[in-house]
């Protein structure tokens, strides 16, 4: 049988569907598993405060489970602690404690020893569970101050019907990215910036935040007689979704935006697969103007998010004016659990 289009679309859905139900199984597992170090946790402190015992007990209770399950990990005594701690720092907690098995265990320890509020920890904990964030991305998370990052982006998320874009919706676009792994100096071309993720693209793609796959640079288009070249296509395996990222190394304009919603149109239309969500656009630029991003975003169709980036580890300075404001917090944890 010569393969058809109808062929690949059709393997490429049942494929999707084993990964589905893999990626369900091992919730489950997971699940199971985060549920019984908190039981551990909650048993061995209320024992400690019915009982009196004393720190040594731990040891003792690790030693004896390590000899009854030989060969199982996650019984050390410093594991056992952490189940303590993690168990007596969220046992009142009503946003953070329903989230903790929704996360794996290395997630959690992870928030729990980098994050202190519990609005912080929520917003990563969601991440990482409608993300899919492994602990070296969520690391990289966290370090990067994704969190702040996030509750100040600017997309026109919010201005788009919820039915047609609801999957795409989901996907954090950060306000800002770091691409300290570059070295460029300061008066860089968009060519220089462009070849310089290229050749850092492991780095470039953790700074995403995972779950992109590299399609392309310089990719080409054509329309009528004329071929049009997209700076960077990738592809979101989670979202299913074509993402179109333009490069510029000056500050925003807002003419960029419509030749990005000219790209998407026409991937769309010539490029979607027939199992793919509608394609994502993401403008990264040296530098914006906020209320022109505003403006510019006010009536577009199509998913676009415009965001600022650096190639130092230092954070803009508008950042330190521009701290999210407990509104923006509850906006942006919301945007995130809409979705669930």
């Amino acid at each position: 049988m010569a393969a058809t289009k109808e062929y690949f679309d059709f393997i490429g859905s049942v494929k999707d569907r084993i990964r589905s139900a893999q990626y369900a199984a091992l919730k489950a597992v997971n699940k199971e598993l985060v549920g019984l170090y908190w039981d551990i946790g909650r048993m061995i402190s209320e024992k400690q405060k019915e009982l009196g015992w004393g720190k040594a007990v731990v040891r003792n209770i690790s030693s004896d489970l390590q000899s009854e399950f030989p060969g199982k990990s996650g019984f050390s005594a410093r594991n056992l602690w952490l189940m303590v701690r993690l168990y007596t720092e969220y046992k009142d907690d009503t946003k953070v404690q329903p989230l903790v098995a929704q996360i794996g265990w290395a997630n959690n320890l992870m928030i729990f020893s980098k994050c202190q509020s519990t609005d912080e920890r929520s917003f990563y904990m969601v991440s990482s569970k409608k993300f899919g964030w492994t602990k070296r991305v969520l690391e990289h998370q966290i370090d990067n101050k994704t969190y702040e990052k996030h509750l100040l982006n600017q997309t026109n998320y919010d201005n788009l019907p919820s039915e047609k874009f609801s999957d795409q919706k989901v996907l954090a676009i950060k306000d800002h990215y770091t691409f300290d792994f570059l070295e460029l100096s300061e008066k860089h071309s968009e060519r220089e910036l462009e070849e310089g993720l290229i050749r850092n693209m492991q780095q470039f793609l953790l700074e995403l935040g995972g779950d992109f796959a590299f399609l392309g640079s310089q990719y080409k288009i054509t329309v009528g007689s004329q071929d049009f070249y997209i700076d960077l296509l990738l592809f979101h395996r989670r979202l299913q979704s074509l993402v179109v990222i333009e490069l510029k190394a000056g500050a925003f304009k807002p003419e960029y935006k419509g030749k990005l919603e000219f790209y998407l149109n026409v991937l769309n239309d010539t490029h979607r697969l027939s199992y793919e969500n509608e394609a994502i656009g993401m403008i990264i630029c040296k530098n914006k103007d906020r209320i022109v991003v505003e403006y510019a975003l006010k009536k577009s169709q199509n998913p676009i998010g415009i965001a600022s980036y650096s190639t130092s580890p230092d954070l803009p300075e508008y950042y330190d004016k521009a701290l999210p404001s407990v509104k923006q917090i509850e906006r942006g944890l919301g945007f995130l659990r809409r979705d669930e």
